[in-house]
């Protein structure tokens, strides 16, 4: 929770950076357009003055710029409360199991899988890549979708190296193939962060993924 109230805090200081520089900026334009002003009546012609609507004229067009750049910092002073009150919404979410179609942090222990299994397959196979995209292991599932476990070893026993797996489902027909899909999986909340992209929970392992990409969350002691 501690990251998270941190995340917030850097976020407000950025937007309050971006507000007064772009004050900043507006406080030096308006110095430099008096300036000018100043240089333009201290030069003009004596006979041919310039007229007063054309000073009317730059200064309403100075006052429209001040009111578009005054506007878009409220904008995005309020852009910048959504976002936070999007993290205040998942923060709870820390310490939940989260379910996703993502990969996998891997470490000795068995994964619950969730396959999607294509209409009209008649066979399906779990294919296991590991990090750098290498297929490691590939397992013959039931059709019917049920979840299974994926205990993380080779035929001889022997456990995988720990690190991070992605799990797709191939559905055939016969031989030929019909789709393929990623299985989804429940894996521990560590962080809810603000990326680019919006809100993102950190998942065991450091796996990130969109919080609009989790479709259940369940408590881990009621999993057991």
């Amino acid at each position: 929770m501690n990251v998270t109230e941190t995340t917030q805090t850097t976020t407000v200081q950025q937007q309050s950076t971006q507000s007064s520089s772009a004050s900043n900026a507006l406080s030096s334009d308006f110095e430099t357009f008096l300036k000018m002003l100043t240089t333009q009546l201290e030069n003009q012609d004596p006979l041919n003055p310039m007229e007063s609507s054309e000073f009317a004229v730059q200064l309403a067009t100075f006052s429209g710029v001040e009111q578009q750049v005054r506007m878009n910092d409220q904008l995005a002073a309020i852009s910048a409360q959504l976002d936070l009150g999007g993290l205040g919404q998942t923060a709870a979410w820390v310490g939940m199991e989260a379910r996703a179609a993502a990969p996998a942090w891997f470490e000795g222990q068995p994964i619950t899988m969730i396959p999607d299994i294509a209409s009209g397959a008649d066979k399906a196979q779990l294919v296991v890549s590991d990090a750098q995209g290498q297929v490691v292991q590939r397992l013959t599932v039931d059709t019917d979708g049920s979840p299974f476990e994926w205990s993380g070893r080779y035929e001889d026993g022997m456990p995988l190296p720990d690190g991070t797996y992605t799990f797709r489902i191939e559905s055939y027909a016969g031989d030929d193939l019909l789709d393929t899909t990623q299985a989804e999986h429940f894996a521990t909340v560590t962080e809810i962060r603000m990326t680019d992209a919006g809100p993102a929970a950190v998942l065991t392992g450091g796996v990130e993924v969109a919080t609009d990409q989790i479709v259940a969350l369940r408590d881990p002691a009621l999993a057991q």
